[in-house]
């Protein structure tokens, strides 16, 4: 059980972020919060139904652009009542956070009750200069997303793993890992999964004006090479100067972790690693050499290894083996497991660690199904774009408007690519009138979206992380993660956002063979 003091008071930061997360613990518990949530959908849809609430606008769906008219759906019908019941089941399970932090704890949990990771923590104190440890964990979230979501359910709670091995406030390692996981979501030195999603979309919106131009799928490259710098950057910062400071000192040890700061590597331990490191070489070597036939399973019709492609989407499984596997040889190394029964035991263990998050997830999966279903988010999505787009302003408002739009709307609607499916057929044409690419249109959507992701309830993967902060804090909630999280938001979209102009003025390049002006 941890013991953590009262957070420090100081500067008028501190106390405003004091503040709202005692707001926000003050709230009910976070399953009772989310069924509260829900409840408020199921209201608000029926009043927005009867008094007829909708939205006109121009929408993507299957390639195509049509003239649509949205209209709030009510949960209190006869069909809507038969949704919620009938659903309930089918929302839980096709959750997504649901089957991805399952799986990936089956071999996470394996490696944490082994001791492997324990031990591993260890060794990473000792070799990782102590300055260093907050730029890595914040540059290792932000390159994670070339591996969609993985990030989310491996790096995070690692983070605050590694932070508590160093002596140092876990949630502070927690919140370092998921400002660059989820904060700097769009960000990366490679091109992941979010760029074709994103560009297929916008291809579609360029075809309402020119269907000769082709949207380059590097088109937002150069700029987000260089945005990973600057959240790394700014992630090292707040955490150290800002959030670290205000958690205070973190007391007394988490069930089922022994104090890393205090303990040493014995020689079987590190027998035991080097027959993990064995093991997990041997097994990226088998996978390495799955991946080189051209005709490998894991490639797709096209013969690409990354992007949509059966290895991306077998990241998951394969990061659970790479945990587990070693693991494994850790184990029977050290003695841990002396038989498949010890290791089914952990399994088991690992399983049975995360019925919170179950509880969770069950009615955070139902709140968000709901606003789906109610079509409230795309409402307000459509209805503050038609808004947008009858003000007359300059290139330089518009673009912070945009940027400031795009971020408040991640607040109502999680997914990057439903939004965009609402936005760029209105944004995209007209920054193409007004002599602006499409990619830089969609690069200014992308800089808003990531940086709200952090500290809305309705990001997918929220009640992930506050099962992960309750083993280090069981009162964290909803206040918690708001207040900790809120910092890094408001840094990277002001910093982000100025550095968009910065770019804009002086014209530099934005992606590859990409021009900043519409025609080029």
């Amino acid at each position: 059980m941890s013991k953590n003091p009262e957070k420090k008071q100081g500067s008028w930061l501190t106390r405003s972020l004091n503040a709202i997360e005692r707001v926000g613990n003050a709230l009910p518990h976070p399953v009772t919060l989310f069924a509260i949530f829900a409840l408020a959908v199921v209201i608000i849809s029926a009043v927005c139904a009867a008094l007829g609430v909708s939205a006109t606008g121009n929408l993507v769906s299957g390639g195509e652009l049509k003239e649509t008219t949205v209209t709030a759906v009510s949960l209190l019908t006869k069909e809507g009542l038969a949704y919620i019941f009938t659903s309930a089941v089918n929302n839980f399970t096709t959750y997504a956070p649901l089957g991805m932090v399952l799986v990936a704890m089956l071999g996470v949990g394996v490696a944490e009750k082994s001791g492997m990771i324990d031990t591993l923590l260890k060794n990473v104190v000792k070799s990782t200069p102590k300055k260093l440890l907050t730029p890595m964990i914040v540059f290792l979230g932000v390159m994670s997303n070339i591996a969609s979501d993985a990030g989310y359910v491996i790096l995070i709670p690692l983070g605050a793993m590694m932070f508590h091995a160093c002596g140092r406030h876990p949630i502070a390692g927690l919140a370092a890992a998921f400002a660059g996981v989820s904060g700097g979501f769009s960000a990366n030195l490679l091109v992941g999964t979010l760029d074709p999603l994103l560009g297929g979309i916008t291809q579609a919106a360029v075809d309402i004006l020119d269907p000769a131009y082709e949207v380059q799928i590097m088109g937002n490259y150069i700029f987000m090479c260089a945005s990973t710098f600057l959240i790394t950057l700014l992630g090292t910062i707040i955490t150290d100067k800002i959030v670290e400071p205000r958690l205070g000192k973190f007391e007394g040890t988490v069930d089922g972790e022994s104090d890393h700061s205090l303990t040493t590597v014995t020689d079987i331990q590190r027998k035991g690693l080097r027959n993990a490191g064995i093991a997990a070489l041997v097994f990226v070597g088998i996978i390495v050499a799955m991946c080189i036939p051209a005709d490998s399973f894991f490639r797709n019709d096209k013969g690409e290894l990354l992007g949509s492609t059966p290895l991306i989407n077998s990241l998951i499984v394969l990061i659970a083996m790479l945990f587990f596997i070693p693991a494994v040889a850790y184990g029977k190394t050290v003695g841990k497991f002396k038989s498949d029964k010890d290791i089914a035991g952990a399994m088991s263990a690992s399983m049975a660690d995360m019925g919170s998050f179950l509880a969770l997830a069950f009615v955070s999966a139902q709140f968000i199904n709901y606003f789906s279903y109610t079509k409230l988010g795309t409402i307000i999505a459509l209805s503050g774009a038609s808004f947008l787009k009858s003000i007359n302003i300059g290139l330089i408002p518009l673009m912070v408007i945009f940027v400031l739009f795009s971020a408040f709307m991640n607040l109502f609607m999680g997914s990057a690519s439903a939004k965009w499916n609402i936005l760029a057929p209105v944004f995209v044409p007209m920054f193409m009138l007004l002599g602006y690419s499409p990619e830089l249109c969609q690069l200014a959507y992308r800089v808003g979206d990531s940086c709200t992701n952090i500290i809305t309830p309705l990001m997918t993967y929220y009640a992930v992380i506050i099962i992960f902060a309750q083993k280090y804090d069981k009162k964290a909630g909803i206040g918690t993660i708001t207040a900790t999280m809120l910092p890094y938001s408001i840094a990277f979209l002001v910093s982000w956002t100025v550095m968009l102009i910065i770019w804009l003025t002086i014209g530099l390049p934005i992606g590859i063979n990409t021009p900043l002006f519409y025609p080029a």
